[in-house]
């Protein structure tokens, strides 16, 4: 199906005078986890971030180092797999014509991967929604939330927009990505696979006025519940012609997710891009007391389900089961639970060696059966009403090699690091990411991803400005949520994780991280001696936490189980 997608591409080339196409993951909302999948389409590979670039002789497939055994799986066949940063300095773009869809890239991009390089020209065509367009199209229509869930309304936070435009002397912001929108508005949507995002844009004007960007359809609740015009809706058809219908000024855009097609149409009816940086990402990022108290009780009712499923894997099952059993007994677990939609989300459940593929998926097709002697490392979240979570955790099944516990202990000892963080002296996401390698550089050991992002409230598992990372230098604030989730992968072997959320505190002036996630760590896994004094006292404290808040959830045989981790 593959080859015969390439081919078809590829036949179009002579036409349209181009030498090769290139098709990013996202779709023209720019969603991490999207129904419109070209990347999938094209190559078969299923990760959240890449690039394909398809030329007359030769197919290549850029993915980031979580990927690269998924990748050569997934897409090895027929795709040269690379490194996302060979992309940078790479020569095989020299002096070639390269198609793209101007609706689905940003400027920033295209200029940081392709126009930098020499002789490089880029024309704007849409070729693989003709190749293939049968995608599932949702109409079901948005809704909104109330202000004591979200604890502050919509026309609050237009006003604290506005006054940001107005002191900055900016008269439009153009909000791209749906779930700065789905911030704003207080409103959610049916339109992504594992978040409530509703996929639309709005541009808000400085004297607080704003138009929603979307269909008709969608909006039929809004209309009534948030008394929304049938002027303030456009048709996404008709935001081009609208650009040159209003009073011409200056705008922000945002370079992360305003297209190069609606980035053009600015520029070309005479309007002045001021900043491409969108205010309203670190102002969704620091949640208020309303959001911090939903994301507790979700992930106490994420917890009563988290642990029932490990006592159940650990000590109640006795048959062979492969990894999607496992995933799926996961999602029973959860589906008790009234509160509960759907995961945040796919579930990453990866027995032995698949456990080292960072981004691992078992389907029916490719899943194996969990091995006694192997780890098996699931990550997996769940959207509640109203909450998102999102943990990992790496188990055992029979007695680990000494080898293998030195390394999980490494790897808890960077999580407690990490939760154990003096903001004084590590006050951003770069700062924090040196804790958690500390232990395993001392074994030359490492691991290629971040050590966390940023989670939203009932809204995207990731979300940005913050996160702890080796570049990530925002200031870390009170109310920020974010993951901590160091791991190590020895490729063809095993592979270990240990994620939980955290929210940032302020008392007496200190800030420090909690813990929101609560699941027990395997203690099977753990070295003790290699843990000091605060390290154990850390892990007593979190594991009787854990005990005191969901003991009287669970029954008789899972109380006594879990009371055994204190």
């Amino acid at each position: 199906m593959i080859k015969k997608r390439l081919k078809i591409l590829k036949k179009k080339f002579n036409s349209f005078g181009i030498d090769g196409y290139v098709v990013p993951k996202n779709d023209e909302f720019f969603s991490e986890y999207s129904n419109k999948d070209r990347l999938k389409i094209i190559s078969n590979f299923s990760g959240s971030a890449g690039y394909a670039v398809v030329l007359k002789n030769k197919n290549y497939l850029f993915v980031d180092g979580r990927y690269s055994i998924q990748a050569q799986i997934e897409s090895g066949s027929n795709f040269v797999i690379k490194n996302l940063n060979e992309i940078l300095n790479c020569k095989l773009f020299k002096n070639i014509t390269l198609g793209i869809d101007p609706k689905i890239f940003t400027s920033n991009e295209i200029n940081k991967f392709f126009l930098k390089f020499n002789n490089v020209k880029v024309i704007s065509l849409n070729l693989v929604d003709e190749i293939y367009n049968k995608y599932k199209k949702k109409i079901k229509p948005f809704y909104s939330i109330k202000k004591k869930i979200v604890g502050e309304s919509h026309l609050k936070k237009i006003n604290k927009v506005s006054s940001i435009l107005k002191k900055s002397k900016i008269d439009y912001l153009l909000l791209s990505a749906p779930e700065n929108v789905a911030w704003l508005l207080n409103i959610r949507g049916h339109d992504n696979p594992t978040s409530p995002i509703p996929n639309c844009r709005l541009l808000l004007f400085k004297n607080k006025k704003f138009f929603i960007i979307c269909e008709r359809k969608k909006l039929l609740r809004l209309v009534k519940e948030r008394k929304i015009t049938q002027d303030q809706i456009i048709n996404p058809l008709k935001l081009t012609s609208f650009f040159s219908k209003i009073k011409k000024g200056k705008f922000i855009i945002d370079k992360k997710t305003c297209s190069i097609f609606y980035r053009d149409s600015l520029i070309n009816n005479n309007h002045k891009i001021i900043s491409e940086n969108d205010p309203t990402y670190l102002m969704k990022s620091i949640k208020n007391k309303n959001e911090i108290n939903n994301m507790i009780n979700a992930h106490i009712e994420d917890g009563v389900a988290l642990t029932k499923f490990l006592h159940w894997i650990k000590v109640l099952n006795k048959k062979k089961i492969t990894e999607v059993d496992a995933q799926n007994k996961l999602e029973k677990f959860r589906r008790i639970n009234k509160n509960y939609l759907f995961p945040s989300f796919s579930t990453i459940a990866g027995s032995g060696a698949n456990g080292a593929i960072i981004h691992y998926r078992a389907t029916k097709k490719n899943t194996k059966k969990i091995n006694k002697k192997d780890l098996f490392l699931f990550d997996s979240g769940g959207q509640y009403k109203y909450g998102t979570t999102d943990v990992t955790r790496t188990i055992c099944f029979s007695k680990p090699t000494h080898y293998v516990k030195n390394i999980f202990t490494k790897v808890l000892k960077g999580h407690i690091a990490v939760v154990s963080s003096n903001f004084k002296s590590h006050y951003n996401g770069k700062l924090i990411d040196k804790r958690a390698r500390a232990f395993l550089k001392t074994s030359g050991l490492d691991y290629e991803h971040g050590t966390g992002h940023g989670v939203g409230f009932f809204s995207n598992v990731h979300e940005g400005p913050q996160a702890i990372s080796k570049s990530n230098t925002i200031k870390l604030q009170e109310g920020m949520i974010l993951s901590n989730e160091p791991g190590y992968y020895k490729k063809g072997k095993f592979g270990i994780r240990l994620e939980n959320l955290l929210y940032i505190k302020k008392y007496n002036k200190k800030l420090f991280f909690v813990n929101l996630t609560l699941a027990p760590f395997d203690k099977d896994l753990i070295n003790f001696k290699l843990l000091n004094k605060k390290e154990k006292n850390y892990l007593f404290n979190y594991h009787l936490s854990i005990y005191l808040k969901l003991s009287k959830y669970l029954n008789k045989k899972e109380k006594k189980w879990l009371a055994g981790f204190i």
